[in-house]
């Protein structure tokens, strides 16, 4: 759904990338909580999510390059919004969408460069909402389970594309620059893209699904799921059922020690590159949702030429290299190394912004004591 320069005149263009800039602003302000905040009692989350965001956003990357089939002649991809916002936090889940839109747009020409406060307010900023606030609801409605988390994801992915493709229709309502019925452009956007959303569903799912199996303690939508454990007085001390006395002072659990992301790192990345670098290439070669709808709705008929688009990985192709698996594999893997570095930089900055203050405000509250 990247959408290109001329499908948005600039007023509307110039308002979304103020929209899109407070957002960040915001989402920055946010996540210091979400990354850099102390862990919880029940030793989920905390400080550790930090690295993993930027991983985050290099697979919400490599994954978006395996567009697959919906219907005859369209094809869709993971948009990611909901995905980020639960492994991550929904302010986190912004940045990390509005790394993999800007790392798009400037090395690989998707997604149009004026159009990209276009694309951070609908892909990053509509989906996340959307997607986290329905996956809180439907966790305050359904058992305190890890299948619950799962399956919370699966519904909260599925209706954020087409909220997104909602959005696009309000947008193209405001500022299209092609004479065409806005209720043909909503019928067509959100039609395909409700089917677009199962693939989204199915992949954020599953993808959820796995960390919980694996490091429940690293998905943040789950904090808070397990409830602390209790120790109770077993009737073989005793020799009878009896509760243990009244007065007697409960004996605190010992403290887990904090896990390794190191090795989950490791896989996580080694996916994202396999995904990118060999998964790609069988991706499907039809228009995507937005393409397809332009396309057939002439919405595309003004379309303006990207400003990157001699850049050496236009097109997910690297130049001079004329085997189309090679090149495009090659691309991919640049664009999950490159994601990984600035996304893992913005999230660092974050934290270390928070560290500063932290400190500075413990500097001054000794301070103030010694006075």
């Amino acid at each position: 759904m990247h959408v290109p320069d001329g499908f948005i005149d600039a007023p509307v263009s110039l308002a979304t990338g103020a929209v899109a800039a407070a957002a960040v602003a915001v989402s920055l302000r946010g996540a210091r909580r979400e990354l850099g905040g102390a862990a919880p009692a029940d030793g989920l989350g905390g400080e550790r999510t930090a690295p993993l965001a930027g991983l985050v956003a290099a697979f919400v990357f490599a994954v978006q390059m395996l567009n697959f089939p919906v219907a005859a002649g369209t094809s869709g991809h993971l948009l990611g919004g909901a995905l980020a916002a639960i492994l991550v936090g929904p302010f986190t889940g912004v940045l990390c969408i509005s790394v993999v839109l800007l790392m798009q747009a400037v090395l690989f020409a998707d997604g149009g460069l004026t159009a990209l406060g276009v694309n951070i307010t609908d892909m990053a900023v509509v989906t996340t909402l959307v997607a986290y606030g329905l996956f809180r609801l439907l966790l305050a409605v359904l058992p305190r389970r890890r299948s619950s988390v799962t399956a919370a994801s699966f519904v909260a992915a599925l209706v954020s594309v087409p909220a997104a493709a909602v959005a696009f229709t309000l947008l193209y309502a405001l500022g299209g620059t092609t004479d065409v019925p806005i209720g043909k452009v909503f019928t067509a956007m959100t039609g395909v893209h409700v089917l677009i959303g199962i693939g989204e569903a199915v992949i954020t799912a599953l993808t959820v699904g796995a960390v919980l199996a694996v490091r429940p303690d690293l998905v943040y939508g789950a904090r808070g799921l397990t409830a602390p454990l209790q120790l109770r007085t077993s009737p073989l001390r005793s020799g009878t059922d009896a509760a243990p006395a009244p007065d007697a002072a409960p004996v605190p659990a010992p403290a887990k020690p904090a896990r390794s992301t190191r090795r989950f790192a490791l896989a996580g990345l080694l996916t994202a590159l396999a995904l990118a670098g060999v998964g790609s290439y069988y991706a499907s070669a039809s228009p995507d949702g937005l393409e397809k709808v332009a396309h057939d709705k002439g919405i595309d008929s003004k379309t303006e030429e990207h400003a990157a688009k001699d850049s050496p990985l236009a097109d997910y192709q690297v130049a001079d290299i004329t085997d189309g698996r090679i090149s495009g594999g090659l691309a991919g893997v640049i664009g999950v190394g490159a994601t990984l570095l600035v996304g893992t930089g913005v999230t660092w900055v974050v934290v270390r912004r928070r560290r500063d203050r932290a400190a500075a405000a413990a500097t001054g509250t000794a301070a103030s004591e010694t006075v």
